[in-house]
């Protein structure tokens, strides 16, 4: 890891921006089963956040129960004992609807949760109770608002903006429902980046050296808690010349992408659940069925995500579960075989993603230089044998499998914000969902024809732009844009994918606009429609547009210009003026040019030559007024108003978007009341604690009075009692008052006890600041004009001054030490340490002042009598001459104790140098 971040500390630097409140940004890693959260804050490169039990990644999980919101750990702990109020594995869920083939599989892994339709947006919802309804989408967000907690924590200032990482696969809809759940989070979404892709920004930077032109190809396979995929990288470096010159950069992009939506570690930990319970079953230690019990499952399931675990690097694990169900315990040996034959087909799968990675690329396993491990579920040693097995070469694992995604999509964010620099690394992505346009087209015979056109082929890099024309339309219409033929797809995935429509669009005020732009001199040349798949992999139609050329005449553009002309005269001329007449090209080819010789009888003189040249300019400038005269043609767009109507889930609209905020924001606002009551409870039962441990210290014995004592000890023991009988149940404001009631009964006690700990060795601070302030003053007589008139740094009054302020000050310390050594330690205290640090401070004003003058001191210049100098010059005079240049004078004063050379010279820039010098360390 330190290796890591000292290899991206080269790569990545703070830009200082004045008057900025936050720099920082951070990347999400939200996976199925686990959450990463990465963090770049000035001075720090790139980290993972720590959550509050200082770990470096968080379950995905919330939950809701008796109005307490947890999340991580805590809400995983309350999923095993009430499992439908803990909410897990919501990724998948985003943009489906309630007849979608993944959330029919959902509730058959997960029955203990209900599910219901949300009739207005035909997606679905979980039931919480008879009034607490939840979208994935308000779920997903709330787990962001937590990891935002975790990143502002990290970098110590508020986070607004993030890059989060996206499985894949996401089709347009599933992308949008996770960037409403980012706004919803209060997050500002940089940019959506394939977690693939982010794995392989990560695995480049750190070998970016090592690219050339030449095209090195590299596989990473991931398996994850939910899914697998497989992507063929292709690493070069390639030269732009974006900023005016060319530059070469490394560049990942991607060629080939596989992917199997329900392979991953969660279908073998549900196999391994659903085994322990049969066998438990068998057993026969109670009559209820065990699969009948939420909370048996919900324990047998946590029980089997441990033991895959352990299985992975064992051969043989126990696995048992304290009260299982009716207080039955469960023990059984497990097997690293009995494993693998019950995920056999799953085994099977391994290999899919590959090959679909290749069919896509159109290439094969040979040219790969490297297989990269990503993901937990890759830690199998089934599955590396398998895959190994198929790739036919060794695996690579030098790369860190939970966070390679998470500090891709950080280094993103850095590349994305306003406040870091990043060496560039280019990143192409590709389109794995081939979108095309559909739209009806009369024929000839009187029928509808279907046409369908091709917007972004499969594998397409992206981000890019595209165009479609429509030339057959003369008024308003319409286009569909859908997915295209997905043959490269096994038949699942096609239905996991969803419905293939996505967008109607209407195109309205056609004829309008063709009659606004129709004439002799007008053609059409069609409707252009501009789409982007932008850097998230989201189709936006830009604008559109009709493309009309008009034939411009040479009269039109003169009567164009003279229209403007007169307009600008009235407007800032007054009076409009006769516009005088200017010979026209044609005019000007018409008189001859003997007449242009009568008008310029010296050309006549001219010899021959020069009369041929006449001529041939002559004939050049007919040539060019003849090419001006020509008619001109141009190009017009006329915009075309375009209404988008979505054929599949409706995304949250602005009504739904507020409503889910101010939920949110109500539970967000309970739970700091939550923390708020427990910290302020926490705080008083700490407080109570330590001033009844602190009364039977020696330094507060002496400090407090036998009366301040009891009453103190009397309101603790109050308290005390309060809080263990009645004040359980008390709230926020009550706890914070009785709090700040013990702090006024004990301010004085302890503010004696920290002065009488903390005064000595102010006085200590003072003597030494007097001692070094009379040895200032000693040498510094030596610089007057009394005694040093060539070296006259100080006046006499700034020397009487220093004098008076030493003096007072050892007069006043000891007369206010003796005062306050005749008093007891529990009486008011007469000299407090901060009247000592104002005598201090007053010291070392006037000695930065003096100090200050004696540095910037330069000597008076003595002028030398003019003297003629030698004709040819001699040596006496030049070293005369660089004797008065180069000299220099010398002050020495000791400052107490330790000797300080001040060097004063007779260059007046030399301090504002070294000034300078200071500023930029």
């Amino acid at each position: 890891m330190k290796l890591a971040v000292l290899a991206v500390s080269t790569l990545l630097f703070y830009i200082g921006l004045p008057h900025v409140a936050s720099l920082a940004v951070m990347s999400v890693d939200l996976g199925s089963e686990w959450m990463k959260v990465g963090i770049v804050s000035p001075g720090v490169p790139m980290e993972i956040a720590l959550n509050v039990e200082s770990k470096r990644k968080s379950p995905a999980v919330i939950s809701f129960r008796d109005n307490t919101r947890l999340f991580g750990e805590d809400a995983a702990a309350v999923g095993v004992k009430y499992p439908n109020k803990s909410f897990a594995y919501l990724l998948d869920l985003l943009g489906k609807s309630i007849d979608h083939p993944l959330v029919k599989l959902y509730q058959k892994r997960f029955p203990y949760y209900e599910i219901v339709p949300d009739k207005e947006r035909d997606t679905i919802r979980f039931k919480l109770d008879e009034d607490t309804y939840f979208s994935p989408e308000e779920l997903v967000a709330q787990i962001l608002v937590k990891a935002k907690q975790f990143a502002e924590h990290g970098a110590q200032q508020p986070i607004k903006e993030c890059v989060l990482t996206v499985p894949g696969y996401f089709n347009q809809i599933e992308r949008k429902a996770l960037l409403q759940a980012g706004e919803l989070a209060g997050l500002k979404v940089l940019q959506l980046i394939n977690d693939y892709t982010a794995v392989a920004l990560n695995y480049g930077i750190f070998r970016s050296k090592t690219f050339n032109e030449t095209t090195q190809y590299v596989m990473f396979y991931d398996m994850g808690a939910y899914s697998t995929s497989a992507v063929l990288i292709g690493y070069q470096t390639v030269k732009t010349k974006e900023r005016g010159y060319p530059e070469t950069h490394p560049q990942a992009t991607v060629l080939g992408v596989g992917f199997d939506r329900t392979l991953g570690g969660l279908e073998i930990q549900l196999r391994l659940r659903d085994y322990l319970g049969k066998k438990f079953n068998e057993m026969k230690k109670t009559k209820t069925d065990v699969f009948t019990s939420p909370r048996a499952m919900a324990k047998l399931f946590k029980e089997a995500g441990r033991l895959k675990n352990v299985l992975s690097a064992n051969a043989e694990h126990i696995a048992q579960v304290e009260g299982l169900l009716d207080d039955k315990d469960f023990k059984l040996l497990v097997k690293r075989e009995e494993m693998e034959e019950m995920c056999k087909d799953l085994f099977e799968r391994v290999k899919g993603p590959v090959q679909t990675a290749l069919k896509t690329a159109h290439l094969t396993m040979d040219i790969v230089s490297q297989v990269v491990l990503v993901g937990a579920g890759t830690r199998v040693p089934k599955v590396q044998e398998v895959l190994q097995k198929y790739v036919k070469q060794d695996l690579a694992k030098n790369l860190n499998t939970d966070e390679a995604a998470t500090m891709g999509a950080v280094y993103r964010a850095a590349e994305l914000s306003t406040g870091f620099k990043v060496a560039k690394f280019i990143t192409k992505d590709a389109v794995i969902y081939p979108v095309q346009v559909t739209f009806e087209r009369p024929t000839e015979e009187g029928s509808v024809k279907q046409v369908k056109r091709t917007l972004f082929s499969l594998m397409n890099p992206y981000p890019s732009k595209k165009i479609i024309t429509f030339n057959k339309y003369t008024s308003d219409f319409n286009f569909n844009v859908n997915y295209a033929e997905l043959d490269y797809l096994p038949p699942n995935e096609v239905r996991y994918l969803g419905s293939a429509r996505l967008s109607e669009f209407q195109l309205s005020g056609v004829s309008e606009a063709l009659n606004k732009n129709s004439g002799k001199n007008a053609e059409p040349k069609g409707i252009k429609a501009h789409f982007q798949m932008n850097e998230s992999g989201l189709l936006n139609l830009l604008n559109v547009e009709l493309i009309v050329e008009k034939t411009i005449l040479p009269e039109d553009e003169t009567g164009t210009l003279s229209k403007i002309g007169s307009t600008f005269s009235k407007l800032f001329g007054g009076e409009e003026k006769p516009v005088e007449e200017k010979p026209t090209p044609e005019t000007a080819e018409e008189k001859p040019v003997e007449e242009k010789a009568q008008e310029q009888p010296a050309e006549e003189k001219e010899d021959k030559p020069k009369q041929d040249q006449v001529k041939n300019e002559t004939q050049k400038n007919e040539t060019e007024t003849a090419k001006e005269t020509k008619p001109k043609v141009g190009t017009f767009k006329e915009p075309i108003k375009s209404t988008e109507h979505i054929l599949t889930i409706l995304p949250l609209d602005k009504k739904q978007m507020a409503e889910a905020s101010e939920k949110i924001e109500k539970l967000n606002k309970l739970e700091a009341d939550i923390k708020r009551r427990e910290t302020a409870m926490n705080t008083l039962e700490s407080f109570v604690i330590d001033i009844q441990n602190k009364l039977d210290e020696e330094d507060y014995k002496i400090a407090a009075k036998p009366e301040e004592v009891s009453k103190i000890k009397e309101a603790c023991t109050e308290v005390a009692n309060w809080l263990y009988e009645d004040g359980v149940d008390a709230d926020t404001e009550t706890y914070e008052k009785k709090l700040d009631e013990l702090h006024a009964l004990t301010r004085d006690l302890f503010s004696r006890v920290w002065e009488h700990r903390e005064r000595p060795e102010a006085i200590k601070s003072l003597d030494t600041m007097l001692n070094h302030s009379s040895h200032f003053l000693n040498n510094a007589k030596n610089l007057t004009k009394k005694f040093n008139p060539q070296k006259d740094v100080f006046t006499e009054v700034e020397i009487e001054t220093l004098h008076s302020l030493i003096v007072d000050t050892k007069q006043w310390k000891d007369k206010a030490a003796n005062e306050q050594e005749k008093l007891g330690k529990s009486e008011p205290i007469k000299l407090t340490v901060k009247m000592v640090m104002d005598k201090i401070a007053a010291l070392d004003r006037e000695m930065k002042y003096l100090v200050n003058k004696l540095k910037f001191w330069k000597p008076r210049k003595v002028e030398k009598p003019v003297t003629e100098k030698p004709e040819n010059g001699s040596d006496s005079s030049k070293k005369n001459e660089s004797e008065t240049t180069d000299s220099k004078d010398e002050v020495v004063i000791d400052v107490g104790g330790d000797e300080k050379e001040a060097e004063v010279t007779e260059d007046p820039n030399e301090a504002d140098a070294k000034e300078d010098e200071h500023l930029e360390l």
